[in-house]
Formats: C-alpha cells, sequence, structure tokens
C-alpha cells in the first residue's frame, strides 16, 4: 500500500504551497486534504477548487482555506462498512479520508489499492519447521521461501491489506526473527503487524491463546505456506449470511474409483455404481471465526484448528464450510514449491 503522506497539507499552507503539493501528490489521486494544527480535517482540494478561486478573483498566495471544498464524503473509523465503501466507488470516489469521532483525520483509503475494508483482524501462522521443505529451509523459514518476487508469506499479507485488513498477527518459532526483520511493524505497508512466539510447538491454532488486543469481533486464521487468491470479501459476507460461528475454507478433491462400487446389505448387492467419481471438500487451512470461541483455545497447550471445530460441533454452534472457487495450494513439498514458481506467473490476484 502506497503512503498518502504527500495528500496532506497543513490549513496554515497558501494556495501556491497547494498546488506545488498537488503536483506531488500520488499520481492518478490528485486532491489533498486539509487539517488543522490538531489533525482535524477541514476540507478537500483539487486542481478544481483552486481554478475556480482564481476564476472567483481570490490571491493564490492567500491561506489555502479560501479555495478548500468543505463539502466532502468522509467515513467514521467505527463504522466502515461494506456498504459504504461500494457506494463510493459508484459515484467514483477513489481516495476516503477516515476519521474519529472529533473528525481527526486517521487515514485515507485509496480505492484503487484495496477492494474491501473488512471489519476483520487475522493471524497468520508461521511457526512451523518446513521439515519437507529441507534443505531450502535449513537457514531460511518456510515462509520467507520466495515465490516469484517475494517470499510466500507476503503474498498474504498483501492480499489481507488488498481487503482492507490491517490488524495482524504473526505467530513464529523457527527462525522467526527473519520475519521481524522482514516485515517489523508493518508501518511499511500501512498496517499494524505484532508477533507471538511459540517457545514450544503448540498445534495448528495452540498459539492463538497467547494473543491479547483483539480490535474486532470477527478472526481470521491463516496459514502461512498457503498461496491462493481467495476472495476475503465474499468469504466474509458468506459467513456473515450463514450467521456463523465458524467458517471454513475447503478446496474439492476429487476421488475416482477403478471399479464397480457394490451397496451391499445383509450379503445382498442392492445396487451398484460403475467407477463413481467422489467429490469430497478438504480443510484448506484458512478459518473464520467469531472473536468469542477463541476462549476455548487452551492457554499453552498443543492445541490444532480440528480441536476447536470438534468441540463447536459437538455443542451445537453453526458450523459452515467456504468452498474456494479460485486458485489454492499447500506448499508442503518440494514438488509444491516449484509448482508454485510456474502457477505465480499466471495467477490473477
Amino acid at each position: 500500500m502506497k503512503s498518502l503522506d504527500s495528500n496532506i497539507i497543513s490549513n496554515n499552507a497558501s494556495g501556491r504551497e497547494a498546488i506545488i503539493q498537488l503536483d506531488r501528490a500520488k499520481i492518478g489521486s490528485k486532491a489533498l486534504f486539509i487539517v488543522d494544527e490538531n489533525g482535524k480535517l477541514l476540507g478537500t482540494l483539487t486542481d478544481g477548487d483552486i481554478r475556480r478561486g482564481l476564476i472567483a478573483g481570490k490571491d493564490i498566495d492567500a491561506s489555502v482555506e479560501n479555495f478548500i471544498n468543505r463539502n466532502f464524503r468522509y467515513l467514521y473509523e467505527s463504522q466502515l462498512t461494506l456498504s459504504d465503501l461500494n457506494a463510493l466507488r459508484e459515484i467514483k470516489i477513489v481516495l476516503v479520508p477516515v476519521l474519529d469521532q472529533s473528525k481527526k483525520l486517521i487515514k485515507i483509503l485509496d480505492l484503487n489499492d484495496r477492494k474491501a475494508i473488512l471489519p476483520v483482524d487475522a493471524i497468520i501462522m508461521a511457526g512451523g519447521r518446513g521439515e519437507r521443505l529441507k534443505p531450502l529451509t535449513d537457514a531460511v523459514p518456510k515462509p520467507m521461501l520466495k515465490v516469484g518476487d517475494k517470499p510466500i508469506i507476503e503474498h498474504n499479507l498483501d492480499r489481507l491489506i488488498y481487503f482492507g485488513i490491517e490488524n495482524i498477527t504473526i505467530s513464529i518459532k523457527y527462525l522467526g526473527e527473519q520475519l521481524k526483520a522482514a516485515f517489523g511493524n508493518g508501518e511499511e505497508k500501512g498496517i499494524h503487524i505484532q508477533y507471538i512466539t511459540e517457545e514450544q510447538p503448540l498445534g495448528t491454532i495452540g498459539a492463538v491463546s497467547m494473543i491479547d488486543g483483539f480490535k474486532n469481533d470477527h478472526v481470521l486464521i491463516m496459514n502461512s505456506d498457503l498461496l491462493t487468491n481467495i476472495d476475503f470479501e465474499d468469504f466474509f459476507q458468506t459467513y456473515q449470511e450463514q450467521n456463523a460461528d465458524i467458517a471454513i475454507a475447503t478446496v474439492p478433491y476429487k476421488v475416482d474409483i477403478p471399479y464397480a462400487v457394490l451397496e451391499v446389505e445383509n450379503s445382498r448387492i442392492k445396487d451398484f455404481k460403475e467407477k463413481p467419481s467422489y467429490t469430497y471438500y478438504s480443510n484448506a487451512g484458512i478459518y473464520l471465526i467469531k472473536r468469542e470461541f477463541l476462549r476455548l483455545i487452551p492457554k499453552g497447550a498443543h492445541y490444532n484448528a480440528t480441536d476447536l471445530m470438534e468441540l463447536l460441533l459437538k455443542n451445537g454452534h453453526n458450523v459452515v464450510s467456504y468452498p474456494i472457487l479460485g486458485y489454492w495450494l499447500d506448499i508442503g513439498k518440494h514438488e509444491d514449491f516449484l509448482k508454485a514458481q510456474v502457477d505465480i506467473k499466471h495467477i490473477q490476484f
């Protein structure tokens, strides 16, 4: 995500300074956001606003406040919804200021860079040893192996960012310092990243019990070694529409039986199918879950996602499947890694 600092200007600036800054502003987003000394958003400014001001006889060296548009569109940080964003897209608004309740500018959303803003925290499980990918993982943790021009985990980070997921926790263990060095606190990508370290292996989601400070009521958990173009917006909407307590992303797995399959009852053949094919749905390692259910994960204990799924099913909670219709690959073996290098050239992200 590109920085939009060049799109912000103080109300103490002049119209001339604003023109100079407009020229430096992000290409394709020629608009400035005028803030006071407290960061409160006062208005917006475009080339058209400057032009109209000059036609009206305003002095170019006067305060930029003489030119600004005070009737601007914005969203409150606490009220971001998919419908709000889609409505702004329909009227061709590209840059959207996000404000707190005092109308202080929190951030600027570039709708060219993001498909959605999902009210979701994300957890990426990246602590595995990657034994099956040795010797590639002898000095590099599996999530940091490059697929194309960037590490596997960075493909997933950028995918989350594209759908407006900004609060991300990465669970690390083996060579975890390399991930910290690569991504830091997420500032360079315009997001917030925190890390938790597994002192001992805690299973596929046991480390989640160590996380505090979730911002949202919905949490996405995914493995770090997946290459996928899953539509997180559609995943989230399906999860909400079905009022799911947990939604599990799944991938189809087809089994072809090379023989006739008999239906037998008390030694008597009732029916048969000649060389049937069956399609099953396998766990894709991506989950959306209501935050309240994460408290069921025992602290400091080895615990797998399947343990939590089993517990929720046993207690009658709504567990749903979300079939991934796009690309998905679990990079677990050398042949998977080689396939990923070829596929990345053709996947539509």
